[in-house]
């Protein structure tokens, strides 16, 4: 499975690593990803969802149902 946050899409970026000699070397900036178990009250159940900290934060703050039928999540999946 790809590292990717599965409301909000977020995943790696493209960046240069940056030496003291200034070398430039590429690297990638990998998003903060936690693995989390949301209740779901329209399920009455658990949903187990890898996302970023951002939509954590967003998630408690806007609810599950919501953010799920904008991200175009089936939660029955989860």
């Amino acid at each position: 499975m790809s590292r990717r946050c599965e409301l909000t899409g977020k995943k790696a970026n493209n960046a240069f690593a940056v030496s003291h000699s200034h070398r430039r070397t590429k690297r990638l900036q990998q998003a903060n990803l936690q693995t989390k178990r949301v209740w779901w009250p329209g399920g009455n159940r658990w949903v187990k969802l890898k996302l970023s900290t951002k939509a954590i934060k967003t998630l408690e703050k806007r609810g599950i149902e919501a953010m799920a039928k904008e991200a175009g999540l089936n939660l029955n999946h989860y």
